[in-house]
Protein backbone atom coordinates (compact mmCIF):
# COMPACT_ATOMS: atom_id res chain seq x y z
CA UNK A 1 0.00 0.00 0.00
CA UNK A 2 1.04 3.62 -0.43
CA UNK A 3 2.20 5.69 2.59
CA UNK A 4 -0.01 7.66 3.36
CA UNK A 5 2.08 10.77 4.40
CA UNK A 6 5.32 9.98 1.99
CA UNK A 7 7.52 12.98 2.29
CA UNK A 8 8.37 14.52 -0.73
CA UNK A 9 11.96 15.60 -0.33
CA UNK A 10 12.96 19.04 -0.83
CA UNK A 11 16.47 18.00 -3.06
CA UNK A 12 14.61 16.55 -5.31
CA UNK A 13 15.28 19.25 -7.72
CA UNK A 14 18.97 18.78 -7.04
CA UNK A 15 19.12 16.70 -10.30
CA UNK A 16 20.98 16.21 -13.34
CA UNK A 17 23.13 18.96 -13.11
CA UNK A 18 23.29 21.41 -16.81
CA UNK A 19 26.41 22.40 -18.03
CA UNK A 20 30.52 21.45 -18.16
CA UNK A 21 31.30 20.15 -14.74
CA UNK A 22 33.12 22.65 -12.76
CA UNK A 23 33.69 20.45 -9.30
CA UNK A 24 34.88 22.92 -6.52
CA UNK A 25 36.12 20.87 -3.18
CA UNK A 26 33.74 22.37 -0.05
CA UNK A 27 33.08 20.74 3.16
CA UNK A 28 29.61 19.03 2.35
CA UNK A 29 31.16 18.07 -1.22
CA UNK A 30 28.96 19.58 -3.08
CA UNK A 31 29.22 19.19 -6.95
CA UNK A 32 28.44 22.75 -8.14
CA UNK A 33 28.14 23.06 -12.10
CA UNK A 34 29.06 25.61 -14.40
CA UNK A 35 29.58 26.62 -17.90
CA UNK A 36 33.41 26.74 -18.96
CA UNK A 37 35.22 27.15 -21.93
CA UNK A 38 35.29 24.09 -24.10
CA UNK A 39 38.84 24.71 -25.71
CA UNK A 40 41.08 25.65 -23.09
CA UNK A 41 38.97 24.72 -20.07
CA UNK A 42 39.16 28.20 -18.27
CA UNK A 43 36.84 28.44 -14.94
CA UNK A 44 35.07 31.39 -15.07
CA UNK A 45 36.11 34.04 -12.41
CA UNK A 46 33.93 35.22 -9.09
CA UNK A 47 32.85 32.01 -8.72
CA UNK A 48 34.75 30.28 -6.14
CA UNK A 49 38.66 31.62 -5.36
CA UNK A 50 40.40 28.56 -4.81
CA UNK A 51 40.46 26.35 -8.02
CA UNK A 52 43.73 24.94 -7.04
CA UNK A 53 41.40 21.56 -5.30
CA UNK A 54 39.32 20.83 -8.15
CA UNK A 55 39.97 17.03 -9.04
CA UNK A 56 38.90 17.71 -12.68
CA UNK A 57 40.99 20.89 -13.49
CA UNK A 58 43.48 18.96 -15.86
CA UNK A 59 40.60 17.18 -17.65
CA UNK A 60 39.94 18.01 -21.16
CA UNK A 61 35.85 17.98 -22.16
CA UNK A 62 35.15 16.80 -25.73
CA UNK A 63 33.24 19.39 -27.59
CA UNK A 64 31.81 19.94 -30.78
CA UNK A 65 28.92 21.42 -32.77
CA UNK A 66 25.39 21.12 -31.86
CA UNK A 67 23.37 20.38 -35.34
CA UNK A 68 20.05 19.12 -35.49
CA UNK A 69 21.02 16.47 -37.53
CA UNK A 70 23.31 15.18 -34.11
CA UNK A 71 19.78 13.73 -32.78
CA UNK A 72 19.15 11.17 -35.09
CA UNK A 73 21.49 8.70 -32.69
CA UNK A 74 20.08 9.78 -29.83
CA UNK A 75 17.24 9.31 -30.73
CA UNK A 76 17.75 5.98 -32.10
CA UNK A 77 19.50 4.53 -29.05
CA UNK A 78 16.40 6.04 -27.03
CA UNK A 79 13.78 3.83 -28.87
CA UNK A 80 16.16 1.24 -28.51
CA UNK A 81 16.66 0.87 -25.00
CA UNK A 82 12.96 1.67 -24.32
CA UNK A 83 11.91 -1.38 -26.81
CA UNK A 84 14.76 -3.53 -24.99
CA UNK A 85 14.05 -2.90 -21.14
CA UNK A 86 10.29 -3.35 -21.84
CA UNK A 87 11.16 -6.54 -23.94
CA UNK A 88 13.49 -7.62 -21.08
CA UNK A 89 11.26 -6.73 -18.52
CA UNK A 90 8.00 -8.82 -19.97
CA UNK A 91 10.69 -11.72 -20.40
CA UNK A 92 11.73 -11.24 -16.82
CA UNK A 93 7.58 -11.36 -15.51
CA UNK A 94 7.07 -14.36 -17.48
CA UNK A 95 10.29 -16.39 -16.23
CA UNK A 96 8.94 -15.28 -12.72
CA UNK A 97 5.62 -16.13 -13.07
CA UNK A 98 6.28 -19.89 -14.87
CA UNK A 99 9.18 -20.76 -11.77
CA UNK A 100 6.30 -19.92 -9.64
CA UNK A 101 3.90 -22.08 -11.23
CA UNK A 102 6.76 -24.50 -11.34
CA UNK A 103 6.80 -24.83 -7.99
CA UNK A 104 3.51 -26.39 -7.31
CA UNK A 105 3.18 -28.46 -9.87
CA UNK A 106 6.24 -30.14 -9.09
CA UNK A 107 6.36 -33.71 -7.52
CA UNK A 108 8.53 -36.13 -6.02
CA UNK A 109 9.05 -39.42 -7.75
CA UNK A 110 7.73 -42.52 -6.25
CA UNK A 111 11.18 -43.71 -5.93
CA UNK A 112 11.61 -41.02 -3.20
CA UNK A 113 10.68 -42.25 0.32
CA UNK A 114 9.63 -39.80 3.02
CA UNK A 115 12.92 -41.15 5.16
CA UNK A 116 15.13 -40.27 2.61
CA UNK A 117 13.23 -36.63 1.70
CA UNK A 118 13.63 -36.43 5.09
CA UNK A 119 17.60 -36.83 5.17
CA UNK A 120 18.19 -34.48 2.29
CA UNK A 121 16.24 -32.09 3.63
CA UNK A 122 18.66 -32.45 7.00
CA UNK A 123 21.71 -32.26 4.87
CA UNK A 124 20.63 -28.86 2.98
CA UNK A 125 23.40 -26.37 4.31
CA UNK A 126 21.80 -23.48 6.06
CA UNK A 127 21.84 -20.00 3.46
CA UNK A 128 24.15 -17.44 4.09
CA UNK A 129 23.60 -14.16 6.18
CA UNK A 130 23.51 -12.31 2.59
CA UNK A 131 21.11 -15.04 1.13
CA UNK A 132 18.86 -14.41 4.11
CA UNK A 133 19.10 -10.93 4.24
CA UNK A 134 17.71 -11.00 0.68
CA UNK A 135 15.48 -13.52 1.04
CA UNK A 136 14.09 -11.24 3.95
CA UNK A 137 13.53 -8.47 1.81
CA UNK A 138 10.01 -7.53 -0.07
CA UNK A 139 9.73 -6.82 -3.51
CA UNK A 140 10.38 -2.85 -3.17
CA UNK A 141 13.46 -3.36 -1.28
CA UNK A 142 14.96 -5.95 -3.80
CA UNK A 143 14.23 -3.63 -6.79
CA UNK A 144 15.90 0.02 -4.17
CA UNK A 145 19.09 -1.93 -3.22
CA UNK A 146 20.54 -2.48 -7.04
CA UNK A 147 20.09 0.60 -8.06
CA UNK A 148 21.59 2.10 -4.86
CA UNK A 149 24.44 -0.32 -5.17
CA UNK A 150 25.01 0.85 -8.58
CA UNK A 151 24.68 4.34 -8.17
CA UNK A 152 27.31 3.85 -4.87
CA UNK A 153 29.89 1.63 -6.98
CA UNK A 154 29.60 4.53 -9.55
CA UNK A 155 30.06 7.48 -6.86
CA UNK A 156 33.15 5.34 -5.90
CA UNK A 157 34.49 5.61 -9.37
CA UNK A 158 34.33 8.82 -9.52
CA UNK A 159 36.85 9.22 -6.48
CA UNK A 160 39.27 7.47 -8.12
CA UNK A 161 41.47 10.02 -10.01
CA UNK A 162 42.89 8.32 -12.62
CA UNK A 163 39.25 6.95 -13.99
CA UNK A 164 37.68 10.47 -14.03
CA UNK A 165 38.32 11.30 -17.69
CA UNK A 166 36.13 7.95 -18.21
CA UNK A 167 33.69 9.32 -15.82
CA UNK A 168 33.18 12.48 -17.65
CA UNK A 169 33.30 10.71 -21.14
CA UNK A 170 30.79 7.99 -20.53
CA UNK A 171 29.11 8.87 -17.11
CA UNK A 172 28.32 12.52 -18.24
CA UNK A 173 25.58 13.42 -20.72
CA UNK A 174 27.38 15.26 -23.53
CA UNK A 175 25.29 16.26 -26.50
CA UNK A 176 28.89 17.60 -28.45
CA UNK A 177 30.91 14.65 -26.83
CA UNK A 178 32.52 12.19 -28.45
CA UNK A 179 30.77 9.24 -26.85
CA UNK A 180 26.72 10.24 -27.27
CA UNK A 181 24.32 6.82 -26.77
CA UNK A 182 26.18 5.19 -23.60
CA UNK A 183 26.10 8.29 -21.32
CA UNK A 184 22.36 8.89 -22.04
CA UNK A 185 21.71 5.56 -19.53
CA UNK A 186 24.71 5.39 -17.54
CA UNK A 187 24.59 9.03 -16.37
CA UNK A 188 21.33 7.66 -14.70
CA UNK A 189 23.56 5.93 -12.21
CA UNK A 190 25.94 8.96 -11.62
CA UNK A 191 26.40 11.15 -8.91
CA UNK A 192 29.43 12.83 -7.95
CA UNK A 193 28.61 15.20 -5.11
CA UNK A 194 27.18 13.24 -2.07
CA UNK A 195 23.75 15.45 -1.56
CA UNK A 196 23.02 14.87 -5.00
CA UNK A 197 22.99 11.10 -4.24
CA UNK A 198 21.58 11.20 -1.30
CA UNK A 199 18.54 13.15 -1.86
CA UNK A 200 17.47 11.80 -5.12
CA UNK A 201 17.94 7.91 -3.79
CA UNK A 202 15.47 9.47 -0.41
CA UNK A 203 12.62 10.57 -3.24
CA UNK A 204 13.06 7.23 -4.94
CA UNK A 205 12.68 4.91 -1.85
CA UNK A 206 9.81 7.08 -0.35
CA UNK A 207 7.90 6.52 -4.11
CA UNK A 208 9.11 3.12 -5.01
CA UNK A 209 6.32 1.19 -2.78
CA UNK A 210 3.82 2.57 -4.15
CA UNK A 211 5.00 2.59 -7.99
CA UNK A 212 5.56 -1.19 -6.86
CA UNK A 213 1.89 -1.94 -5.45
CA UNK A 214 0.88 -0.52 -9.06
CA UNK A 215 3.55 -1.85 -11.30
CA UNK A 216 4.96 -4.82 -10.45
CA UNK A 217 8.65 -5.09 -9.71
CA UNK A 218 9.38 -6.00 -13.65
CA UNK A 219 7.00 -2.92 -14.72
CA UNK A 220 8.76 -0.19 -12.73
CA UNK A 221 11.97 -1.12 -13.92
CA UNK A 222 11.09 -1.16 -17.75
CA UNK A 223 9.32 2.62 -16.66
CA UNK A 224 12.57 3.62 -14.76
CA UNK A 225 14.94 2.70 -17.46
CA UNK A 226 12.74 3.51 -20.40
CA UNK A 227 12.14 7.13 -18.08
CA UNK A 228 15.87 7.78 -17.58
CA UNK A 229 16.90 7.31 -21.21
CA UNK A 230 13.87 9.48 -22.25
CA UNK A 231 14.74 12.27 -19.95
CA UNK A 232 18.29 12.43 -21.36
CA UNK A 233 17.05 12.64 -24.84
CA UNK A 234 14.78 15.52 -23.96
CA UNK A 235 17.86 17.26 -21.71
CA UNK A 236 20.10 16.42 -25.10
CA UNK A 237 17.21 17.70 -27.79
CA UNK A 238 17.07 20.66 -25.48
CA UNK A 239 20.56 21.64 -25.49
CA UNK A 240 20.74 21.39 -29.13
CA UNK A 241 18.12 23.53 -30.03
CA UNK A 242 19.22 26.40 -27.89
CA UNK A 243 22.86 25.58 -29.11
CA UNK A 244 23.65 25.43 -24.78
CA UNK A 245 26.29 22.50 -24.98
CA UNK A 246 27.07 21.37 -21.31
CA UNK A 247 27.39 18.08 -19.32
CA UNK A 248 24.51 16.22 -17.10
CA UNK A 249 24.66 13.47 -14.56
CA UNK A 250 22.37 11.98 -12.19
CA UNK A 251 19.15 9.66 -11.73
CA UNK A 252 16.56 12.80 -11.21
CA UNK A 253 14.85 12.33 -14.69
CA UNK A 254 13.82 8.31 -13.99
CA UNK A 255 12.93 9.28 -10.37
CA UNK A 256 10.39 12.34 -11.81
CA UNK A 257 9.07 9.84 -14.24
CA UNK A 258 8.25 7.39 -11.49
CA UNK A 259 7.07 10.35 -9.08
CA UNK A 260 5.08 12.13 -11.85
CA UNK A 261 3.35 8.22 -12.33
CA UNK A 262 2.60 8.03 -8.22
CA UNK A 263 0.99 11.77 -8.32
CA UNK A 264 -0.91 10.91 -11.35
CA UNK A 265 -1.94 7.40 -10.14
CA UNK A 266 -3.07 8.41 -6.28
CA UNK A 267 -3.62 12.08 -6.87
CA UNK A 268 -5.66 12.79 -3.28
CA UNK A 269 -2.60 11.69 -1.24
CA UNK A 270 -1.08 13.94 0.38
CA UNK A 271 2.23 14.43 0.66
CA UNK A 272 4.98 16.49 2.88
CA UNK A 273 8.52 18.26 2.20
CA UNK A 274 10.97 16.36 4.60
CA UNK A 275 11.77 19.72 6.88
CA UNK A 276 8.61 20.94 6.98
CA UNK A 277 6.08 18.00 8.05
CA UNK A 278 3.76 20.02 9.15
CA UNK A 279 2.52 21.41 5.72
CA UNK A 280 1.04 19.08 3.66
CA UNK A 281 -0.62 19.19 -0.09
CA UNK A 282 -2.08 16.66 -2.70
CA UNK A 283 0.12 14.98 -4.77
CA UNK A 284 -1.59 16.24 -8.19
CA UNK A 285 -1.21 19.53 -7.17
CA UNK A 286 2.44 18.97 -6.07
CA UNK A 287 3.42 17.38 -9.46
CA UNK A 288 1.77 20.47 -11.37
CA UNK A 289 3.86 22.93 -9.71
CA UNK A 290 7.18 20.89 -10.06
CA UNK A 291 6.46 20.90 -13.58
CA UNK A 292 5.67 24.46 -13.78
CA UNK A 293 8.56 25.20 -11.91
CA UNK A 294 10.81 23.18 -13.94
CA UNK A 295 8.52 24.23 -17.59
CA UNK A 296 9.77 27.90 -16.26
CA UNK A 297 13.32 26.70 -16.30
CA UNK A 298 13.71 25.57 -20.28
CA UNK A 299 11.33 28.57 -21.12
CA UNK A 300 14.23 31.04 -18.96
CA UNK A 301 17.19 29.11 -19.70
CA UNK A 302 18.44 28.62 -16.18
CA UNK A 303 21.35 26.78 -15.88
CA UNK A 304 21.54 25.83 -11.91
CA UNK A 305 19.46 22.42 -12.85
CA UNK A 306 18.54 20.44 -16.07
CA UNK A 307 14.47 21.58 -15.86
CA UNK A 308 14.32 19.56 -19.82
CA UNK A 309 15.74 16.33 -18.08
CA UNK A 310 13.05 16.72 -15.24
CA UNK A 311 10.18 17.74 -17.63
CA UNK A 312 10.81 14.98 -19.98
CA UNK A 313 10.84 12.45 -16.75
CA UNK A 314 8.17 13.59 -15.36
CA UNK A 315 5.95 14.01 -19.09
CA UNK A 316 6.94 10.47 -19.85
CA UNK A 317 5.85 9.03 -16.02
CA UNK A 318 2.67 10.76 -16.78
CA UNK A 319 2.13 9.73 -20.67
CA UNK A 320 3.13 5.93 -19.03
CA UNK A 321 0.57 6.60 -16.09
CA UNK A 322 -2.25 7.16 -18.75
CA UNK A 323 -1.30 5.22 -21.53
CA UNK A 324 1.69 2.86 -21.63
CA UNK A 325 0.51 0.99 -18.74
CA UNK A 326 -2.70 -0.38 -20.30
CA UNK A 327 -2.02 -0.22 -23.99
CA UNK A 328 1.56 -0.95 -24.08
CA UNK A 329 2.30 -3.25 -20.87
CA UNK A 330 -1.20 -4.24 -20.94
CA UNK A 331 -1.13 -5.86 -24.53
CA UNK A 332 2.32 -7.99 -24.30
CA UNK A 333 -0.17 -11.24 -24.54
CA UNK A 334 1.26 -11.43 -28.40
CA UNK A 335 4.43 -10.85 -27.30
CA UNK A 336 4.29 -13.74 -24.73
CA UNK A 337 2.49 -16.20 -26.79
CA UNK A 338 5.79 -16.16 -29.33
CA UNK A 339 8.27 -16.22 -27.10
CA UNK A 340 6.74 -19.22 -24.99
CA UNK A 341 6.35 -20.71 -28.60
CA UNK A 342 9.80 -20.08 -29.39
CA UNK A 343 11.07 -21.03 -25.66
CA UNK A 344 9.36 -24.27 -26.39
CA UNK A 345 10.75 -24.77 -29.51
CA UNK A 346 14.84 -24.34 -28.13
CA UNK A 347 13.37 -26.98 -25.54
CA UNK A 348 13.90 -25.06 -22.55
Amino acid sequence: MFYRNVRYAAELTNSCKSGLLQLYSSPNSYARVGVRHSIHNARRSGRRPNFKNDPLENIQIESGPLHISTLFRPFAFTIGVSVASLTGCVIWEYENLRQHAAKYLRKPGAWLSSQQRKILAQSKSEPGSIRKWWNSLNDSEKVFYPILGANLLVFGAWRIRALQPTMVKYFCSNPSGGSVCMPMILSTFSHYSTLHLAANMYVLHSFMPAALASLGKEQFVAMYLTGGVVSSFTSILYKVVTKQPGLSLGASGAIMAVLAYVCMQYPDTRLSIIFLPMYTFAAGTAIKVIMSVDLAGVIMGWKVFDHAAHLGGALFGMVWCQWGHSHIWGNRDKFLQYYHTLRKTDGR
